[in-house]
């Protein structure tokens, strides 16, 4: 059976729920294939809370059909359902689920800096074609949808983002955390060296845009105010995999705004796009799984006027290639990047409050800019609000360890008490350039319970973002003297990327910032989409979200990745219009009313 749609949207993460709210609300008639299942927050919850590993995906219905890449079979000579063929391991999970990856993430929304879309200036990685202003307004588009809370005056003079003279977030800054008032009373007005840079530069915390509830701003909006879905923030310490009070956004709450004219579809997997000889995209087939154990399933064909690729930067990639689509630059699946992150854990002199709240709520900025990244990429500083979790493991690893050693008891309780209330981590997010080297690629023998091939990765780090790990080091000893902590920081082969450079050992995690793989340019011989998304080969195939990124900056990138959509989907408004203009006129039709 075919059916027929305006849109069809492949993916009902951050970018397809927002491109398809936009499109509905002009009234197109959308089709959203999710390849995962559907859930409902409180049954995640539940799953979370019963599952023995709590890994960025555990609350999550993974399927046999829709496998996701899961941390636990990203080290070194893992296969799991990415196929790591590189020297180092790409590192980053993502989740096929309604909502995608949108539901696990951290919740942190920097906007990119100006400097980020001119990369390729300071002879590392490629430029924009398109600035900060050109996004400006989608930047404040997206922050309303999303309901972000944040300063705006310490974003323009504590990070050099330029606002609109009247402009606010929708909801006031979030509270600091103890630990973040602790570093900037120790800190602020200090400066430090890069080894990388002739000036010492100054350090100033500067708190981080939030995605969840604050309260809400009433100058929002020309003094309209914000009214936020869903509830206030609480605390909890599991924004990664799920927040239990539902205040941090997903796309489930755009997914509750889409009109009528929006239909969703979970448990499709789209395995392959058709297109004529002038390159339009005919039809897209999809396969329809009926249960989360089986993968059973039957064939399906729908067409439209315009297909969405939305899936995520390796799956996006992955159907490119499946079928054969938009390679004629050779750059579909090259270009694979993430933020490499280099963490440095240690114990404060007394208690800071770890383990409670957002994972990160403040860090320094003065790293992410400047003539230095002409030498070594470019870093945020996050400052880890939960102990030491991300860098080893704890407290888990704290309990065993004391308990092997016949600690129990009320001297177990003491004990654990001290440490853990001291505990912190230094995140340094350090930006990865466009590397063709870095791909996604796909092998006819390597195939998944459906059939479809699984990514196959090759990855590596260049020398000029392990640089940025020298720096990186060299700065948290600084801020470690600075602190008067105890730095416990010690990479071993046996951490998940782990690598040498220069004699030195450093491990790097992935950060979960997926990105390239379709990226964009201004002109086909070189890139994969125009500065709209849209595939130069086909006239009517978007390939949406952070694969379209020629530069990652250093900031999380869902908020970037949410104003493209935003921006793209005006484009594609346009683009429907005036096809159906021209059919009108050619068939004398009446308009229909949208």
């Amino acid at each position: 059976m075919s059916t027929r749609y305006d849109v069809v949207v492949v993916g009902a993460g951050f970018a397809g729920s927002l491109i398809a709210r936009s499109l509905g609300e002009h009234g197109w008639r959308v089709l959203v294939l999710e390849a995962g299942a559907g859930q409902a927050p409180e049954d995640a919850v539940r799953k979370f809370h019963t599952t023995f590993a709590k890994t960025p995906t555990s609350p999550y219905r993974t399927t046999v059909a829709a496998p996701s890449p899961d941390v636990l079979d990203l080290a070194p000579g893992v296969d799991g359902y990415l196929r790591q063929r590189g020297e180092l391991p790409y590192s980053s999970p993502y989740v096929r689920v309604n909502g995608g990856s949108g539901m696990a993430w951290n919740g942190l929304v920097p906007r990119m800096h100006p400097e980020d879309f001119r990369a390729g200036r300071f002879g590392q990685g490629r430029d924009w074609p398109i600035g900060y202003h050109d996004l400006e307004p989608y930047y404040r588009a997206a922050e309303r949808e999303i309901g972000v809370a944040g300063d705006v005056g310490e974003q323009r003079d504590g990070v050099g983002l330029p606002f609109p003279a009247d402009y606010v977030f929708p909801m006031r800054d979030f509270p600091r955390s103890h630990l973040d008032e602790v570093i900037a009373e120790a800190v602020n007005g200090r400066r430090v060296r890069d080894p990388f840079q002739d000036n010492e530069i100054e350090l100033q915390v500067i708190g981080t845009p939030q995605a969840r509830n604050a309260v809400p701003d009433p100058r929002y909006d020309g003094g309209k105010g914000f009214r936020p879905d869903g509830h206030r923030c609480v605390g909890y310490a599991s924004c990664v995999p799920i927040c239990p009070e539902q205040a941090k956004y997903t796309p489930l709450r755009t997914q509750a705004r889409w009109p009528g004219t929006v239909t969703l579809r979970t448990r499709a997997v789209v395995n392959r796009l058709h297109s004529t000889a002038n390159g339009r995209i005919t039809r897209l087939e999809y396969q329809a799984y009926q249960d989360d154990t089986s993968a059973r399933h039957t064939i399906h064909t729908v067409e439209a006027e315009l297909v969405v690729l939305a899936a995520h930067a390796i799956e996006n990639a992955k159907l490119l290639l499946m079928s054969g689509l938009a390679n004629r630059s050779g750059q579909v699946g090259r270009n694979l990047m993430d933020h490499p992150a280099l963490l440095t854990w240690g114990l404060m002199p007394g208690q800071i409050g770890p383990y409670r709240g957002p994972g990160s709520t403040s860090g320094l900025e003065g790293f992410r800019f400047g003539p230095a990244r002409a030498a070594r990429a470019p870093f945020r500083v996050e400052f880890g609000n939960w102990g030491w979790n991300w860098a080893l493991g704890t407290p888990d690893l704290d309990t065993a360890e004391l308990l092997r050693e016949g600690v129990f008891g009320t001297e177990l309780r003491r004990r654990l008490g001290d440490r853990l209330g001291r505990q912190f981590t230094l995140q340094f997010e350090i930006e990865q350039e466009a590397d063709p080297a870095n791909r996604v690629t796909i092998d006819p023998t390597v195939r998944d319970r459906l059939g479809n091939p699984r990514p196959v990765l090759t990855y590596r780090l260049s020398d000029y973002v392990k640089r940025g790990m020298v720096a990186a080091k060299r700065v948290s000893d600084q801020l470690f003297a600075l602190l008067g902590a105890e730095d416990h920081t010690r990479y071993t082969p046996a951490m998940p990327g782990y690598l040498e450079f220069d004699g030195e050992p450093f491990a790097f995690r992935g950060a979960g910032h997926g990105a390239g793989t379709h990226i964009m340019g201004a002109a086909p011989s070189d890139s994969v989409v125009d500065q709209w998304q849209r595939c130069w080969d086909h006239p009517n195939l978007y390939a949406v979200g952070c694969g379209s990124m020629p530069a990652l900056g250093t900031s999380n990138p869902s908020l970037t990745m949410a104003a493209l959509a935003l921006r793209s989907a005006g484009h594609m408004h346009g683009q429907l219009t005036d096809r159906r203009r021209v059919t009108l006129s050619t068939t004398h039709e009446e308009p229909s009313i949208r």
